[in-house]
């Protein structure tokens, strides 16, 4: 019997694993099994890789010694990135720890804080030791000159340390896929930022706009000159692609409105952030606890009730409520304590419209109820206040000894008061068969497909400040939580400007179960003896069976 050589048969299997891996190259797939397709990439985040032409450098700042939660991070970190890499072969990842230097802790924390990277401290639990840990869970994207900060840990009110890493796995794709579609941003919509009717201070809205520069440009923008030249400020305004309106504490007049009102009809869209009273923390804090409420009008209640939407003049007592922090005693005996304050509504998503899904919740203050009124336009409530809510007329007096009463919860009905809602249609005129303020040429009467959205508290986008610097908007420095605010709002914006890629992949499901601790710790030597002695034991099986086989075969 003619018998093939051993190095033939050698060479025919290099020869046969060279073709294999040849073809495999040239043909690669993947297939996706899992229910939920958690790997693979929504088509608007292989846009986003493949729009950069040119290497793109990766940065993780999560490397070295790592509690169990952020390992996992980091796998998952690693893994999208493999799939990344899979439309943009230029694609460079490395992987350090920030802390591991060698030089001064204390020096490198500060650094990396200046530089807006901000650490996470863990609390380490193992065998009934506890320790603290800190992380950076950062990653910085490079792309020619320019560079983009990748926040790894997602906030989540009232989270566990498990809970944030969960959510963050599933906020992965977004956040690498939002800093490679600003990185590839060539041409940028631009923004108007109402000016000149008592808006927020730049400083208060420092946060937010710096958001919004990754996407759009941005420009101040006043109606000062509308009764001088309302033509050219019309046409001027129509430049921009959306109008940011900023809590306004000063009545519009009817020229103001006017050339609003075209700007809207002619397709420019906007996004209100309204106070319906007057009333600030500060008057009652600075009035020995007690200061009356009032109307604010503005003078644009005609306006928005042709679009369908009426602002009213109250306040939302809301027993699901954000927290104020108040100081007990005086002097160096002065504590600080949180109690919640029923006039700072803790608003809950409804989790069904792009713009409201997977985010969290939202911190507002003294908020006021929004009326949809019957017309042809859509209107999608995106947030309300609680079933345990009701509003309060104005004026009225409003006191701190409120938090020491205890509510009467048969009186907070019916609740679910709209205070965000999205306008959708195409918009006509508030000043159709209507007498004119100004006359205009080219009176637009009926417009485009178009949207806007009103938000019943004008505080909603203002931004804390310490030592006079911003902070984080969503953050309260008092009680150091994280609220919604910003992501509700930059991706409001996102959807007014149709800039929807993004918020659908924001509102990819990735289902991760967690993991029982009691189950773990009671199963934790049967499972070790598991994991260790079957693979030991099948070795050792196949080793008997083997060797049994050989002697069978050659004994004699």
């Amino acid at each position: 019997m003619n018998r093939k050589s051993p190095a033939l048969k050698g060479l025919l299997a290099l020869v046969a694993l060279v073709a294999v891996n040849a073809v495999s190259e040239l043909a690669y797939t993947r297939w996706d099994l899992t229910e939920d397709h958690r790997f693979t990439l929504a088509p608007q985040s292989i846009r986003a890789a493949e729009a950069l032409e040119g290497p793109v450098g990766v940065q993780i700042l999560l490397d070295g010694e790592l509690p169990p939660e952020f390992a996992r991070l980091q796998q998952e970190t690693r893994l999208l990135l493999e799939q990344f890499a899979q439309y943009h072969r230029a694609l460079e990842v490395s992987f350090t720890d920030p802390m591991a230097s060698g030089a001064d802790d204390e020096e490198t924390l500060r650094a990396l804080q200046s530089g807006g990277l901000r650490p996470a401290s863990v609390t380490v639990e193992e065998n009934n030791r506890v320790s603290q840990e800190v992380v950076f869970p950062w990653a910085l994207v490079t792309f020619g000159d320019k560079t983009e900060k990748v926040a790894l840990l997602k906030n989540q009110l009232g989270a566990s340390t498990e809970e944030r890493v969960n959510a963050s796995i599933q906020n992965l794709e977004y956040a690498f896929a939002d800093a490679f579609t600003k990185l590839g941003l060539s041409e940028k919509k631009t923004i108007a930022v109402l000016k000149g009717n008592g808006q927020l201070a730049d400083i208060y809205l420092a946060d937010y706009l710096t958001a919004l520069k990754g996407y759009y440009n941005l420009a101040p923008f006043t109606l000062d000159s509308v009764d001088t030249a309302p033509e050219k400020t019309v046409e001027t305004l129509k430049r921009f692609d959306a109008v940011l309106m900023a809590k306004p504490t000063e009545a519009f007049t009817e020229a103001e409105k006017y050339v609003l009102d075209q700007y809207m009809v002619s397709g420019g869209k906007s996004l209100w952030l309204l106070d319906g009273v007057a009333m600030e923390l500060d008057s009652l804090l600075n009035r020995d606890g007690e200061a009356v409420a009032l109307p604010r009008d503005l003078g644009l209640g005609d306006l928005l009730f042709r679009y369908g939407i009426r602002l009213n003049p109250n306040l939302v007592n809301d027993l699901y409520a954000t927290q104020i922090v108040l100081a007990a005693g005086e002097g160096n005996n002065a504590q600080y304590d949180p109690v919640p304050w029923v006039y700072h509504p803790m608003v809950f998503s409804r989790e069904d419209h792009p713009i409201n899904t997977n985010t969290e919740a939202l911190r507002m203050q003294f908020a006021s109820s929004i009326d949809t009124l019957p017309n042809p336009y859509r209107k999608t409530v995106l947030y309300a206040s609680s079933p345990l809510s009701r509003v309060e007329g104005t004026p009225k007096i409003i006191g701190l000894d409120a938090i020491s009463r205890e509510p009467d919860r048969s009186t907070y009905t019916p609740g679910n008061y709209p205070l965000a809602v999205l306008v959708e249609g195409r918009f006509t005129s508030a000043y159709k068969n209507r007498v004119r303020p100004l006359e205009l040429p080219g009176f637009v009467e009926e417009g485009p497909e178009n949207r806007m959205i009103v938000i019943g508290d004008g505080d909603l986008v203002a931004n804390q400040l310490r030592n006079g610097r911003p902070l984080e908007l969503g953050y309260d420095k008092w009680t150091n939580n994280f609220y919604g605010n910003r992501e509700f709002l930059v991706n409001a914006m996102n959807y007014l400007l149709e800039d929807t890629g993004l918020i659908n992949i924001r509102n990819k499901k990735v289902s991760i179960p967690l993991l029982d601790p009691e189950k773990i710790a009671a199963g934790k030597t049967r499972w070790q003896l598991l994991n260790i002695g079957i693979p030991v034991g099948l070795i050792l099986l196949l080793g008997v069976v083997f060797n049994g086989l050989r002697r069978r075969r050659y004994g004699k």
